[in-house]
């Protein structure tokens, strides 16, 4: 049988046991949280936190800001808008991939458990290296695309057409759901993924867009848009509730319809 492992320096060791904070205010709740610096030279470990309920607000994010300033200043995370906007808190909580700043320590039971986003490299702790992510949603050209003379005020758009958008534009760019997604972790470098893909149905979507055909030749390919099998875990990390396969699924028929 086939045995495989792995390498010693990626193998997650015994972090810190922070002591309990000494005056509480109200219940404790566990934190897990995974460790790593690149200049120290050791393996990635998990240490242990434990967060006083009565002193902290109610969601991940909360506790993890209130470990940063109260117990361990070299915690590392990213996090800006705190509502759900920005997608900066994107990390991998009790399982699943999602925003720190909109799961509540409440929907989980027992011990808080956060990891960075998974299939990434990690720049340090929670943050992940998002740099191939970005570069694949460059390719989309995610901006409009005219031929026609610029009109005086605006590009006009119906309604009909403007509803056609709707989960779409919501993507914040987190990342939760292409770093969901198998086929990605197997073709990070050829396959665009979900989120990349999902804008790239915005725009072809988009009435005033004069660049569909250019748009459906940058994907025609059989990595950057096929390696989609529909395994759907795109979709159930999305923390805005969007479908990105089905937004995938949509431009592969538009491939099929354009050479009837």
């Amino acid at each position: 049988m086939a045995q495989f492992t792995l390498p010693k320096n990626s193998k997650i060791a015994a972090g810190t046991t922070w002591p309990t904070p000494a005056k509480l205010h109200g219940a404790l709740t566990e934190v897990r949280v995974y460790r790593w610096n690149p200049d120290d030279g050791n393996n990635p470990r998990i240490d242990i936190y434990q967060v006083d309920r009565g002193d902290c607000g109610p969601m991940v994010l909360d506790a993890l800001i209130w470990i940063k300033n109260t117990i361990d200043p070299t915690l590392t995370f990213r996090r800006s808008c705190r509502e759900g906007i920005c997608g900066s808190c994107s990390m991998n909580i009790d399982g699943g991939n999602t925003l720190a700043c909109t799961k509540a320590m409440d929907e989980i039971k027992g011990a808080i458990r956060i990891y960075p986003l998974p299939h990434m490299a990690v720049v340090k702790d929670l943050v992940p290296d998002l740099t191939n992510f970005y570069a694949q949603h460059a390719t989309i050209e995610p901006w409009l695309q005219t031929v026609s003379p610029e009109p005086q005020k605006e590009w006009r758009q119906s309604h009909e057409d403007r509803g056609k958008l709707d989960g779409l534009y919501e993507c914040i760019l987190c990342a939760c759901c292409t770093t969901a997604c198998p086929s990605y972790w197997w073709n990070s470098e050829r396959y665009l993924g979900p989120a990349a893909l999902l804008q790239a149905n915005r725009w072809l979507k988009d009435s005033r867009d004069e660049a569909t055909g250019e748009r459906l030749d940058q994907l025609e390919d059989p990595f950057r848009l096929y390696r989609c099998h529909t395994i759907m875990n795109c979709a159930n990390a999305c923390p805005k509730g969007l479908n990105p396969a089905k937004a995938i699924a949509e431009i592969k028929k538009m491939m099929v319809d354009r050479q009837v």
